[in-house]
């Protein structure tokens, strides 16, 4: 609790800043969870007219409402632990079930490879990749290039022992809100691709 003199400022468990909820653990099951209660909102809605609409126009809807917010600051959803995230994938199969028109005992699996749709675990790893090739090719702020300087920019005997030129490491810095990004922008993913994939300036063909 803060006194400000004129009023009182009270702690809360949760707040929202650019449609992200943030907890005070950082556990992000807040955000999840609404999220997740959104999405199944507008899945039943959708669900309604989809006898109508065709299979067509059902996933551009579903695509539109629902799995395009997957990829909105997914990145935060990184590093979270497998029954943090579940819930999102849950809501990924419901969707998919509703596009295809899929029973409750049917596999998802088959119908995911149909609409080339990624679990959401690996998507959020692509869409961290994604960042990642932003930042490769100069098109991210300043500020973020920083956070992940290639090896070769780096010092110290550890990274030079590491030979590829267009890795990317976590900059060290003293600075808390610093070492944040620099977490949050975890590089392995990008360093684990293929050597040809870090030639491609084209976003659109490295998203393909």
């Amino acid at each position: 609790m803060l006194d400000t003199g004129t009023t009182v400022i009270c702690p809360v468990k949760s707040i929202r800043d650019l449609g992200i909820y943030l907890d005070s653990e950082l556990t992000m099951k807040t955000h999840i969870l609404k999220v997740v209660s959104s999405f199944y909102h507008q899945l039943r809605r959708i669900r309604q007219v989809h006898q109508f609409i065709g299979q067509n126009i059902t996933q551009q809807l579903v695509s539109a409402f629902i799995y395009s917010r997957l990829d909105y600051c997914n990145s935060l959803l990184s590093h979270l632990p497998q029954s943090t995230i579940q819930p999102l994938q849950h809501v990924t199969n419901a969707a998919v079930r509703v596009i295809i028109n899929l029973s409750l005992s049917d596999h998802v699996k088959p119908a995911l490879k149909q609409l080339h749709w990624l679990p959401v675990e690996q998507r959020i790893t692509h869409m961290l990749c994604l960042f990642m090739h932003h930042i490769h090719i100069g098109q991210a702020p300043p500020y973020l290039s920083d956070c992940v300087p290639t090896v070769s920019a780096a010092s110290g005997r550890y990274w030079l022992r590491l030979t590829g030129s267009s890795d990317l490491c976590s900059a060290k810095n003293k600075n808390c809100i610093w070492r944040t990004w620099s977490l949050l922008l975890q590089p392995a993913a990008w360093n684990t691709l293929p050597s040809n994939l870090y030639d491609i300036t084209d976003t659109h063909t490295f998203r393909k």
